[in-house]
């Protein structure tokens, strides 16, 4: 019978923790890509722009459901774009051509979701306009 090597008995004792513990665990990602991120300083401060014209339009509630999964699915893409670019970097500091494809394909994701977002804002202006 093997033994499970000592780095991933570590990160096993990071499994079933109380939920106080892992929504802190949950909170320094958060921290830590606010840090050393300033696209996601900006896309946050896009949200809250977002967040405050559908406070001041009050569109109703179907378009504030939209702009908020908006806001939160281009935030979740941007925390998810720089876990892969951070543990990219860790494995694989050099440059290489799959590893500038894999960091291009995730920021992609982020741009896509963005054009989402400024669409569901923009037809929520429309709607609101009567146009």
């Amino acid at each position: 019978m093997s033994k499970c090597p000592q780095p991933l008995m570590g990160i096993a004792n990071l499994k079933n923790r109380a939920f106080h513990q892992r929504l802190q665990f949950a909170l320094a990602g958060v921290t830590e890509v606010w840090r050393r991120e300033k696209s996601f300083r900006t896309q946050v401060v896009i949200g809250l722009v977002a967040v405050f014209l559908v406070a001041v339009l009050r569109p109703g509630f179907v378009w504030a459901a939209l702009v908020a999964v908006s806001v939160a699915l281009v935030l979740a893409l941007e925390l998810v774009n720089s876990a892969i670019e951070y543990m990219i970097d860790h494995i694989h500091p050099d440059i290489a051509p799959e590893i500038r494809r894999a960091k291009d394909v995730a920021a992609a994701s982020v741009l896509v979701a963005s054009a989402g977002g400024a669409l569901v804002g923009i037809l929520m202006i429309v709607a609101w306009l009567g146009l």
